[in-house]
């Protein structure tokens, strides 16, 4: 096993570890992760065999044992094999915002996986930048005023419009639902029609259980209503209130967003981001709390699988 080292800076990532040998060696991986994971946020694993879903996620059980299945989920995704599941389903053209996974609520896997069973021809780079470069590019006031409102994330499911809750709780019955909400610290209602919303109030940031920084930590710039394509956003308001949006996002008293604010995020995000080319049979390691990601729009056949592990709740 060779270590990349020339790009095992913050500023330059992810850390890539090349193959020697077709299996990759699971002791020495296990201690390059707890060595290195914490500092650089990204590792990626090119050149090892991987011949199956099932080869991805016994190298993945063996490093973080501990693998979650995709609750409250607030994108289209399939499971394919044990705990492994597509990537978002978007349409290929599109591109998916920098995020960190499931920051729209107040539990989240610690560590994501992906694993590149096909890489496309054109485009369909999984774009990465560092939350704590994020933080620490946006204005003070800006921060301050986040964390101190914290952030509302309204969501309304079913209707052609979104998931339906059915797929999102995995269960056919509303008392699971509310069972859920309620240890989660979600407020659900169900409306006229039978159709569900909730709401939860969550971070902005975050302070990193392990390193002590923070880290910006939420999906405001991806939830609110000014991420859709202009045409979907004017088509949506001009028969649904913003609390009837599939997704919106508000601050954590029910005020709006500034549209400058959101400006300054998305720029942030923009300029810490980094990208890589796939090459079929990467396995790419992220700790979800330090490194944010995304997809870039492609052309011709894609497929990278995902994987979660380590769930975790601020204290």
């Amino acid at each position: 096993m060779e270590v990349v080292t020339e790009q095992a800076t913050i500023a330059s990532f992810p850390l890539m570890v090349s193959a020697r040998a077709p299996t990759p060696d699971v002791e020495a991986l296990r201690k390059l992760v707890a060595a290195e994971l914490t500092r650089v946020g990204a590792i990626l694993l090119r050149g090892f065999a991987m011949p199956s879903l099932s080869a991805f996620e016994g190298l993945v059980s063996a490093l973080t044992p501990n693998l979650l299945d995709y609750e409250f989920g607030s994108t289209p995704r399939s499971q394919l094999d044990g705990r492994i599941y597509t990537s978002t389903e978007y349409p290929a053209h599109q591109w998916i915002p920098l995020h960190n996974e499931q920051s729209y609520t107040r539990e989240w896997p610690r560590k994501i996986w992906f694993h590149c069973v096909t890489a496309s021809h054109e485009g369909g780079a999984t774009p990465l930048a560092d939350s704590r470069r994020v933080y620490q590019r946006l204005a003070p006031v800006l921060r301050a005023r986040f964390e101190r409102k914290r952030v509302m994330y309204v969501r309304n499911y079913g209707n052609g419009l979104d998931l339906p809750w059915q797929r999102v709780f995995a269960t056919e019955d509303p008392a699971d639902v509310e069972a859920y909400c309620r240890r989660a610290d979600i407020t659900c209602e169900w409306k006229h029609d039978g159709e569900l919303r909730t709401r939860q109030i969550c971070q902005a940031s975050a302070r990193h259980p392990e390193t002590d920084e923070l880290v910006w930590f939420n999906q405001a710039h991806l939830f609110h209503v000014s991420n859709l394509e202009p045409s979907v956003r004017e088509g949506l308001l001009s028969f649904l209130e913003e609390d009837e949006l599939p997704r919106n996002v508000f601050y954590g008293d029910g005020s709006p967003l500034e549209a400058d604010a959101l400006a300054e995020i998305r720029a942030a995000y923009d300029a810490e981001m980094t990208q890589f080319p796939w090459q079929r049979g990467d396995v790419l390691l992220l700790d979800n709390m330090l490194i944010a990601h995304g997809r870039a729009p492609f052309a011709g056949a894609r497929k990278v699988v995902v994987a979660m592990a380590e769930p975790y709740r601020e204290r």
